[in-house]
């Protein structure tokens, strides 16, 4: 489990967005790809092979998928770079790609996995989103040691459960690290949607944490 993600629960507690400054650094590395360089495929694999990895395996929820989705992610991008403008980030660019590969995967196999559905979900909370059974403060108790494993291994199921959009949405913003405009962008969707994806699913999320402290 990321510990970004799990450090973000703790540190914001009443699921507040932290303020990231986003540079786009890639420039170079899109030049190369341009030119059909192999040092900047080598540079995209090396930079962006493991997120685009972690991204498809959160949506897929199986290896093998995964490593195909990523795969034909990085060759798209590679191969359809031309087709980039740097209207956005290219980070979000790719992300978007590998999103699309993913949620294309799912359908074609047809996955047939255990999801909580926001239906599921939604009763815990009213119309603002707020959560109906207050999670409880246990601030005073993840500082203990011998839960840091514990409570990360409850998340990362816990993360699993979410709708497959709210988990998506969640791991760019919460692992890896993506502004709301760049989300949006990435996914398709508005602004408002984002925002309203990643805080309901850290709501769900903390909720949980809360439910296992809770009977530990």
């Amino acid at each position: 489990m990321n510990s970004r993600a799990f450090e973000g629960l703790l540190e914001h507690p009443q699921g507040g967005t932290p303020v990231v400054g986003k540079v786009d650094r890639d420039a170079g590395l899109v030049e190369g790809l341009r030119r059909q360089d192999s040092a900047a495929a080598e540079a995209l694999v090396a930079t962006y092979g493991d997120r685009v990895y972690r991204l498809a395996i959160r949506i897929t929820s199986n290896e093998q998928d995964a490593e195909e989705v990523a795969q034909d992610a990085l060759w798209t991008a590679a191969r359809k770079i031309d087709t980039f403008k740097g209207e956005s980030a290219f980070g979000s660019w790719l992300y978007r790609i590998t999103a699309n590969a993913a949620y294309q995967k799912l359908r074609s196999r047809q996955a047939k996995r255990h999801e909580v559905s926001w239906d599921d979900l939604a009763p815990s909370f009213d119309d603002r989103g707020h959560h109906l059974e207050p999670a409880g403060d246990w601030s005073g108790r993840i500082e203990e040691p011998a839960l840091q494993t514990e409570l990360r291994a409850v998340l990362a199921t816990a993360i699993d459960q979410l709708p497959t959009e709210y988990r998506t949405a969640f791991v760019l913003h919460d692992v890896e690290g993506l502004s709301n405009p760049e989300i949006a962008e990435t996914l398709n969707i508005s602004l408002p949607a984002v925002k309203s994806r990643v805080h309901r699913s850290r709501l769900f999320l903390r909720h949980r944490l809360a439910e296992y402290l809770a009977a530990a």
